[in-house]
Formats: structure tokens, C-alpha cells, sequence
């Protein structure tokens, strides 16, 4: 078994790796797209002396747009890894288990019943969605025996499959006001403003202050319920703060950038994979690899149809959906 010290130094090397890879990306995020800026300009712009176009650009939609995507896929990532944690399924994800979906349908319900409603309103919004949605796919899907995290797998992506059918059939009866939700649809951070960055930090930060909180012990209860009972916790209570804290994160994410796809499934098996299945470690460092996943998929999604924006979603779906197939195949193998 890998020593304490070890994890410590393996965890210290990841982090350093993470930060550097995340102000690389961030950098890279704000000097490129359609406009040619310098590094002078970013500069100037980073460091609130904004005067020219260029630099105006920068610190008004590159800058808050980067950081948007750094906050939502942090929260993604942070909430699949508690979910893959307290429901011991390697499949758990907002996605995959009917969060994103089932908060994407009542946000844009919200927007066409009450087109004025404030940012902190479709948040609540969303909170809402993706309670029903988890709600769904845990009553249809949770069986307690080794067939579990594939029915409740299957169950997520019915579930999904008919709130987005029904988020569809909204935008289209109410199709001249919901035309800017296509693109939100499919997730999407290139529209991010500092008010949305704004909106999202109370609720992230929220989030991760419960994800730490509780990540001893969500170690503990990653080793099965038995163990977490034998020694004194109380199981139900902790799964009650973890499904609070991720919808918190989820449901604020969906709220601002749409149904993202696959960034809480990826990031924690990656995760887990360097660092082991302690959860003082895996929280934090899915934090700084979501961030990192977002905004490099970002850039990608640029280039897609340059010079015309596409949806990030479809970057991270690409990546997304075959591993989640190489999950299905490896679970088979292992059974």
C-alpha cells in the first residue's frame, strides 16, 4: 500500500502540475479567439488598466468567461466525485443520474413563464429541477444488490432522455422566446458575464465548504455502509448534506452554463486513478481538474466553427460518452 507520506508527496506534485496547467489555460483563455490581442494588452487587462478595445474585451467577456467555466466545472467535478462516493457507483454524475437534465427543464420553464426573473430565482430554479430529476432516477433505479450502478445508470439516461424531451417540446412551443436556449441547451460558457460569476461564486463556495467538510467522511463511507455504520456515523444524515451540496453545485452550474455533460463522470475516475480513494484529496484536486477540463474544452470549442462560437458541451461529450462506454465494457470484463 502506498505510505501517507507518499500520497502527501504524490498529492503535492498533482497540485503544483494542476496550477500550473490552470493559469497556463486561463492565460491561453483570455489572449485567444476571434479578436487578435497582445500580451501586453492581457496585461494591462488583468491588471484593471483596461482602456483600449482590446483590452476592454478582455477584462469584460474573455476574463469572466474563463472564470465561469473555471467555477462550473470545478462544481461539476466536485459533485460527481460525492456522488460516485456515497453511492459507490462508477457511473454517478449530475448527468448521468438526471441532475442536469432535470434542472435545465425548470430553468427554461422559469424563462419562458417569467421571462424577467432574477439570476438568484433561476438558481433556486434550478435547485429545484435537479432535486426532481435525482429524485426520479433514484426512485425508478435504486435496486441494493450487484446490479445496482448499471440500473441506476440505465435509469438516469431514460429519465434524461424524457426532460430534455419535454425541455424540447417547451422550446418549441414557445419558440420566440427561447431561441438564445438552443445554445445554452448544449452547454455553454461564452456568454458568461461578471454577474453570472458573481451569482455563482456564494453558491459554489457553499458547496466545496460542505465537500470538505465532509470528505473524511466520505472515504469512509465509499468502503460501504457496513463499515460507516460499525464505526459511528450516521449514514442517512451524511448522505442528506452530500445530496444538498450536490445540487447546490450542480444546480448552480446548469443555471448559468446549461446541462454540461460528462465532467462529473471523467474527472473523479482520473482523479481517483493518481491519488487513491482518500476524499481529503479527491475534493480538492477534482476541483482544480474540472476547472482545468472546462476551460481547455472551452478552447477547443472555439476553434470548432471558427470564427463562430460552439457549445463547450459538445467538446466534453466527445471525450465524455466514450468513457463512459470504456466503463460499461470494463465493468462487463470485471463481472
Amino acid at each position: 500500500m502506498e505510505s501517507a507520506s507518499s500520497r502527501w508527496n504524490t498529492y503535492i506534485v498533482t497540485v503544483i502540475i494542476c496550477v500550473a496547467l490552470l493559469i497556463a489555460g486561463i492565460l491561453l483563455s483570455v489572449s485567444i479567439g476571434v479578436i487578435d490581442v497582445s500580451w501586453k494588452e492581457v496585461t494591462r487587462a488583468l491588471l484593471g488598466k483596461a482602456q483600449t478595445k482590446n483590452e476592454l474585451v478582455i477584462s469584460t467577456i474573455r476574463v469572466p468567461r474563463t472564470l465561469m467555466a473555471a467555477l462550473v466545472g470545478a462544481g461539476l467535478a466536485v459533485a460527481g466525485a460525492m456522488m460516485q462516493a456515497v453511492t459507490r457507483n462508477p457511473f454517478a454524475s449530475p448527468q448521468i443520474l438526471g441532475i442536469n437534465s432535470g434542472a435545465a427543464l425548470i430553468v427554461v420553464l422559469s424563462i419562458v413563464l417569467y421571462p424577467s426573473m432574477s439570476p438568484t430565482s433561476l438558481v433556486l430554479a434550478a435547485f429545484a429541477g435537479a432535486s426532481m430529476g435525482g429524485a426520479l432516477v433514484f426512485a425508478l433505479g435504486y435496486t441494493n444488490d450487484e446490479r445496482a450502478p448499471v440500473n441506476l445508470a440505465l435509469a438516469g439516461i431514460a429519465v434524461s432522455m424524457f426532460l430534455t424531451a419535454m425541455t424540447e417540446g417547451f422550446i418549441v412551443l414557445y419558440d420566440n422566446q427561447t431561441q438564445s436556449i438552443l445554445f445554452w441547451l448544449a452547454g455553454a460558457v461564452h456568454g458568461g458575464t461578471w454577474s453570472d460569476v458573481y451569482t455563482l461564486m456564494p453558491w459554489m463556495g457553499i458547496g466545496f465548504f460542505i465537500s470538505i467538510l465532509l470528505s473524511r467522511n466520505l472515504t469512509i463511507l465509499s468502503l460501504g455502509d457496513d463499515i460507516a455504520k460499525g464505526i459511528g456515523l450516521k449514514v442517512h444524515r451524511i448522505r442528506l448534506f452530500v445530496a444538498c451540496a450536490v445540487i447546490v453545485l450542480a444546480g448552480s452550474a446548469v443555471s448559468v452554463a446549461g446541462p454540461i455533460g460528462f465532467v462529473g463522470l471523467i474527472v473523479p475516475h482520473i482523479v481517483r486513478y493518481i491519488i487513491g480513494v482518500d476524499y481529503r484529496f479527491v475534493i480538492p484536486l477534482s476541483a482544480l481538474f474540472g476547472a482545468i477540463l472546462l476551460i481547455y474544452a472551452d478552447l477547443i470549442s472555439r476553434f470548432i466553427a471558427f470564427p463562430f462560437e460552439s457549445p463547450v458541451g459538445i467538446v466534453t461529450a466527445a471525450i465524455g460518452a466514450p468513457f463512459f462506454l470504456y466503463l460499461i465494457l470494463k465493468r462487463r470484463r470485471a463481472s
